[in-house]
């Protein structure tokens, strides 16, 4: 139940990080969308190259240190978890409830299906999350971040 509970948090921290970065519009989270809407965005006058890399290690900062500190953090620290398997599947149930609440929720309802993350000019490119973009996206959900999680287990199995 713990593990519903801090998967559900980590979707809270997702969500904050989502709307500080479009408080002055979708523009400010570009960065997650295909590249053919960053050049348009660029273009239009919307913002830069050097403003989409700043916003990209930002956003990149603000997910991924909750994602590979605070999740071993609860499970290791707070839920008490022993050894390799025990935490694994913990980090991975957590990054699943909060990877799928990203695919879903997120990037296929609120992008998606509401005007809020559409960028004036770049209408004619929606989806915003197609081909490589999504494919990443799902790539990340399901690969990359348990076979991070996996690294993690092994290292804190290594040390503990």
């Amino acid at each position: 139940m713990l593990v519903i509970i801090e998967g559900i948090a980590m979707c809270f921290v997702l969500l904050i990080v989502c709307v500080v970065g479009i408080a002055n519009g979708p523009v400010g989270l570009v960065t997650f969308y295909e590249p053919e809407v960053q050049e348009r965005a660029i273009e239009l006058g919307l913002t830069t190259r050097e403003r989409i890399g700043r916003n990209a290690a930002l956003a990149g900062i603000a997910l991924f240190v909750p994602a590979l500190l605070l999740v071993p953090c609860m499970v290791y620290g707070l839920n008490g978890a022993q050894g390799f398997l025990e935490g694994f599947t913990q980090m991975a149930a957590i990054g699943l409830i909060y990877g799928l609440f990203d695919r879903v929720f997120i990037d296929w309802w609120w992008v998606g299906h509401t005007r809020t993350w559409v960028i004036p000019g770049t209408e004619d490119l929606m989806p915003y999350f197609a081909g490589r973009t999504l494919v990443g996206k799902w790539v990340g959900t399901l690969v990359f971040f348990p076979a991070a999680y996996a690294l993690i287990a092994w290292l804190a199995t290594l040390l503990g």
